[in-house]
């Protein structure tokens, strides 16, 4: 697997369109490619933020959630939350890199990657490519930031193993592997956190990756998503005092 990062100049909120950002910046593009884009870049070319001076980010967190704990329940003085169906703190809400502005998540961030997949096949005449936007994450007890593929289209998202045998001839009974989130963790180390002007990520050599040429169905997405009493994480998630905020799931 390859990943080559593309440099762009400091993007601030409506400076231009997300495929304005692509015509001047993504010079060409292989077939079987996958392009990774940070979800922070694609908001503000959607304008997606809200000034700090002024606001009320609880009330924020409030609205993009569809499920929230108070702040007072961390320690950081951090809202967990639910929103697109992804736990994530602050319900994606970031300053960093915002100029002044909060940064929310895209507005329908698998709408933003269907929409991409389309132009790039349009604009390069391609059959199979992948597009991924992604976010940093948290694992549990462990320090350290990674990323996660907040959408994706154009190829298999989940390889599932169950019924088949491991080395042994044993039967797998639970393993599905995240195909879209192994991708976005390998783009997110080169693109980086912080100052780097590195959102975007060309991904090749990848031929465990399932193209499918077209954007993926609302059947397949759903099958992505776990209710949290069936996770296995469930026993933490349900008994958490959720409070019920207007984000729409995904």
């Amino acid at each position: 697997m390859i990943v080559q990062t593309l440099h762009t100049p400091k993007i601030t909120a409506g400076m231009c369109s997300l495929t304005q950002l692509l015509d001047e910046h993504l010079a060409e593009l292989g077939e079987r490619s996958v392009l990774a884009i940070s979800s922070k870049v694609a908001a503000l070319c959607e304008n997606r933020v809200v000034p700090i001076e002024g606001a009320d980010k609880d009330e924020l967190i409030r609205q993009q959630a569809t499920l929230y704990l108070p702040r007072s329940f961390s320690r950081y003085n951090v809202s967990f939350t639910i929103a697109h169906h992804t736990l994530a703190a602050s319900a994606g809400i970031d300053e960093t890199n915002g100029n002044g502005m909060y940064v929310l998540w895209p507005e329908d961030p698998q709408a933003t990657a269907n929409m991409v997949r389309e132009y790039l096949g349009q604009r390069f005449g391609l059959q199979n490519v992948g597009v991924i936007l992604t976010d940093s994450t948290l694992r549990p007890l462990r320090w350290g930031v990674t990323t996660l593929a907040l959408a994706a289209s154009g190829f298999e998202m989940i390889e599932d193993y169950i019924g088949r045998p491991d080395l042994f001839g044993r039967p797998m009974e639970y393993n599905k592997a995240s195909i879209q989130d192994g991708l976005a963790t390998a783009a997110g180390v080169v693109m980086g956190e912080g100052e780097a002007p590195t959102p975007l990520a060309v991904i090749t050599d990848i031929p465990f990756v399932k193209f499918t040429g077209r954007n993926p169905t609302e059947q397949e997405l759903q099958a992505l998503l776990i209710e949290p009493e069936d996770d296995l994480y469930g026993p933490f998630l349900t008994r958490a005092p959720w409070e019920t905020g207007e984000g729409r799931q995904r």
